[in-house]
């Protein structure tokens, strides 16, 4: 009617959504939402390598090393973090070598691998909620 399509105002209407959920969101919460994001870009790269899509399995994987290396990996203060800090970085480090091995050669292996790391790291933040709250 006006030029532009339904799947455009869904599309605008979704990123307003999700624009608003980061800026309310606490620091605990937006560490949840990179999990969460890398998790489904990690999803939906397994379900593009099955079915041979080569873009959406490239595109998807990038996502996923976007999201370990630009949101996970740059929010930790490795001064004040000490050891804990200093291992979760290098685990990120990790995670984006085995990402890249996975996207050249085809390793859904090396894929589950990381969706497995990032989970369990999911489950350990998700279960701290209470103290980030306080």
């Amino acid at each position: 009617m006006f030029g532009t399509s339904y799947a455009n105002r869904a599309s605008a209407y979704a990123r307003v959504g999700t624009e608003t959920s980061i800026e309310a969101a606490s620091p605990h919460k937006l560490i949840m939402m990179l999990y969460d994001g890398a998790l489904l870009a990690l999803r939906t790269a397994a379900i593009a390598m099955r079915n041979k899509d080569v873009p959406t399995k490239g595109q998807s994987i990038s996502k996923a090393i976007n999201i370990i290396d630009n949101g996970l990996k740059v929010s930790l203060d490795l001064n004040a973090g000490g050891d804990l800090a200093g291992r979760l970085h290098a685990l990120y480090e990790y995670m984006s070598e085995r990402l890249l091995y996975a996207n050249l050669h085809n390793s859904e292996a090396a894929l589950d691998e990381v969706v497995g790391l990032l989970g369990s790291l999911r489950e350990a933040w998700a279960g701290i909620a209470d103290q980030a709250a306080a």
